[in-house]
């Protein structure tokens, strides 16, 4: 078809203002032809992603021919980890998998593809995914559209940075520890994290980190990420589960009366109990427009769950995968130690140094982190707390200072990284690393839905979300909510200075 068959097409900046439906409708109406749409999130990656590195890796996409599906057309972005393309490697964020590329689509990209988005690239990400942050030494680091000094989050970083550029409204992303929604905070967006087993981590895997880990997007909207959830939503037949599905779609829940909810909050925890005042400030401000709804909101006297423990149990199960997937890369492709990052092998270390009666004990505990925050939901239909306690830090605000760096390297080439476990000097990491990020893990442990919006941002100009944890099969309300929250405190026209 000619583009004389098509409307007056759009330039970038009109192109940057719609979001994946409205660019989706623009090319079902033929106001706009898909290969122009392609060209001009191709045109914006080759403007900003040499300043933010959000796309590591090129995908040779068709020629779109705006076919069927409800996002035909729309370009799109999945995530360099477990959104596997066939033909091409899925880097993982790690030098070891570089050039091992893979034989079959994931289940979700299959589905994307169905729904007629137009795959171009893959997003940068942490080794393995297994930190807050997106600076892999495999592709280098990700930067904050909003402050390029700044961190875009993790593990979806280059997908969240990537969207909030304006290369496309909404990239693949997924979530074993808070990597929608800590992204999604950082970078001004909307990050759904969908309950245990409603989306499909097949047909190479049932499932991952016991059910913990998720799929879904980072988007600009919410009636995106309520669409999106559409399509990846249901079990395949390789999957363990064949998940409940709501009566009514998702999208049809944006709009929908949420009702008076009854909602708690809390900003302090027990790994920090000083949160940054912009923390604060996010939950302040949210809260009294949530009052203003007419919903019920009062502030909790102390977390519903043991957080302390909760984290505890979630870094002692991350450890062990992590020894898992460096174990698997050194099986597959024949890398050695010096084809991972520092960090990793000391986390894979300590994994290994993990005895199964303990690592089992920890997953056993998950139940009682589920109980205690399902008698929270007796008196409450949500909970309520910053994303992120403190704004996104700095590029390189988590490296080990040198001399443990020196200390920790001699440890690895002596195979005695184990002792680690016995020192101060993981309690540190651990301090450092999941003290900004001390909210997100336990929607995961837990298998309950959590969502991130961007409700706040800082004096000096940066994002920081709210997270809402919702019970089992509670993603319909969290979309109803959010949508509510879209019209009282409207984020989607703020652009990032970038």
């Amino acid at each position: 078809m000619s583009r004389g068959d098509y409307g007056r097409g759009v330039n970038f900046e009109e192109y940057r203002g719609f979001d994946a439906t409205g660019l989706a409708r623009l090319v079902a109406d033929k106001d706009v032809a898909a290969t122009e749409l392609l060209a001009l999130a191709q045109e914006r990656a080759a403007a900003v992603n040499p300043r933010i590195n959000a796309i590591v890796r090129d995908v040779p996409a068709p020629i779109p021919d705006a076919g069927g599906g409800p996002f035909a057309g729309v370009p799109f972005l999945i995530k360099d980890l477990a959104q596997d393309y066939a033909g091409l490697p899925t880097s993982r964020g790690s030098r070891a998998w570089m050039a091992h590329p893979v034989t079959e689509h994931a289940t979700v990209v299959a589905r994307w593809l169905d729904a007629g988005l137009v795959i171009f690239g893959k997003t940068n990400t942490p080794e393995f995914g297994a930190k807050g942050i997106t600076e892999p030494l495999a592709w280098g680091p990700a930067r904050n559209p909003w402050n390029l000094a700044r961190t875009p989050g993790g593990s979806s970083g280059g997908s969240a940075a990537a969207v909030a550029a304006g290369i496309v409204p909404c990239a693949g992303a997924n979530d074993g520890g808070g990597s929608i929604r800590i992204p999604a905070a950082c970078c001004g967006l909307v990050g759904l994290k969908p309950g245990r087993g409603l989306t499909p981590f097949g047909p190479a895997m049932g499932e991952l980190m016991h059910g913990a880990a998720v799929q879904g997007v980072v988007s600009r909207t919410v009636r995106d990420t309520a669409a999106m959830l559409d399509i990846l939503s249901g079990g395949e037949p390789s999957g363990p589960y064949v998940p409940a599905m709501p009566a009514s779609s998702f999208a049809s829940c944006v709009g929908s009366d949420p009702g008076a909810l009854r909602i708690g909050f809390r900003v302090p925890t027990a790994i920090t109990p000083a949160p940054h005042r912009e923390a604060f400030a996010a939950v302040e401000k949210t809260a009294q427009t949530l009052s203003d709804l007419g919903h019920h909101v009062e502030e909790l006297p102390q977390a519903p769950f043991d957080d302390a423990a909760l984290a505890r149990d979630f870094l002692l199960t991350w450890f062990v995968y992590t020894a898992a997937d460096v174990a698997e890369a050194k099986r597959l492709t024949g890398a050695g130690d010096e084809a991972f990052e520092r960090e990793t092998l000391i986390m894979a270390a300590l994994g290994r140094a993990t005895s199964s009666i303990d690592y089992l004990s920890a997953v056993e505990r998950r139940h009682d982190h589920t109980r205690r925050l399902t008698t929270f939901f007796e008196d409450y239909d949500l909970l309520l707390t910053p994303t992120l306690a403190t704004p996104p830090p700095a590029i390189g605000e988590f490296d080990l200072p040198a001399p443990l760096q020196h200390a920790t390297d001699a440890l690895i080439r002596t195979r005695t990284a184990r002792l680690l476990r016995y020192t101060k000097i993981v309690d540190d990491m651990v301090d450092k690393n999941l003290g900004w990020v001390p909210y997100t893990q336990l929607a995961n442990l837990t298998g309950r839905p959590a969502i991130s919006l961007p409700l706040h941002w800082t004096a000096d100009g940066l994002p920081l979300g709210v997270q809402f944890v919702a019970p089992l099969a509670g993603e319909s309300l969290l979309i109803r909510l959010a949508a509510q929250l879209e019209q009282a405190m409207p984020w989607a026209s703020r652009m990032a200075p970038l």
